[in-house]
């Protein structure tokens, strides 16, 4: 295993005794949460634009949800409807009550749809439903083997045009484990391998900014089930008119 600097920060799913507050989930970096949803949305705007999906009706799944902390700040405000999953119970009452009050589905075309109190290990979504699946700070808490048996079942969930939005913490090479909290930090290369088993193609991936140096850094991925279009590569004048190795 390679260590790297930096502190883990994940949502501490599977943990009963954790608060459900935003500082609790967020293993006491509550003050980090501005930051992080100022960069969430900002690169989940320029995928709505880019994909052209503003125009119908858009159900997210927001997995490993917590309290319901992205779904509130964030997903509530694109999506028609959302999906929670997350298996710590009392978290996920947390997020039920919090939007049942805060949001009055009677006039808010917006609202939370489904409560799933499943481990990722075990949950197949209903084939086709959602635009987009929402993974951040949890994929930490899987296997190899059960990161991508989930992704692989994850993606028959996809609407066509869908796409995965994975923000994760990365090591700077190979891989840390944290003991304590029973979760793997993965390097950027090590994510793209593992994109790779499941039939998954990058779409684009932009780094989270703003968090605090001791920190891991953590990056943004945007995947799609389809293979993004292929370019034809040209040869710059410069290449061509370099000369050629003599043997």
């Amino acid at each position: 295993m390679t260590q790297t600097s930096g502190t883990a920060m994940v949502l501490l799913t599977g943990k009963s005794n954790v608060e459900a507050s935003v500082d609790g989930v967020l293993g006491g970096y509550g003050h980090v949460n501005d930051q992080d949803l100022k960069g969430s949305e900002a690169f989940l705007n320029s995928l709505l634009r880019d994909r052209l999906l503003r125009n119908r009706h858009l159900v997210a799944l927001d997995c490993g949800s917590g309290i319901g902390r992205i779904t509130k700040n964030l997903l509530i405000k694109h999506f028609n409807e959302i999906d929670l999953l997350e298996p710590v119970s009392h978290f996920l009452e947390a997020a039920r009550e919090t939007l049942a009050t805060e949001i009055d589905v009677a006039t808010d075309q917006h609202s939370a749809a489904n409560f799933f109190c499943v481990p990722l290990q075990e949950f197949t979504p209903e084939i086709g439903r959602y635009d987009v699946i929402w993974v951040q700070w949890c994929i930490g808490h899987l296997a190899d083997d059960d990161f991508v048996s989930f992704f692989k079942r994850a993606k028959t969930g996809l609407k066509p045009g869908g796409f995965f939005i994975l923000k994760e913490n990365i090591a700077k090479t190979g891989f840390v484990l944290d003991k304590e909290d029973r979760s793997i930090t993965r390097s950027d290369l090590y994510f793209r391998q593992l994109f790779n088993q499941c039939g998954l193609h990058l779409y684009k991936v932009k780094d989270q900014t703003g968090l605090p140096d001791e920190l891991f850094a953590v990056k943004m991925y945007a995947l799609t089930v389809d293979k993004p279009r292929s370019t034809k590569k040209t040869v710059s004048k410069q290449h061509i008119n370099l000369p050629g190795i003599i043997k």
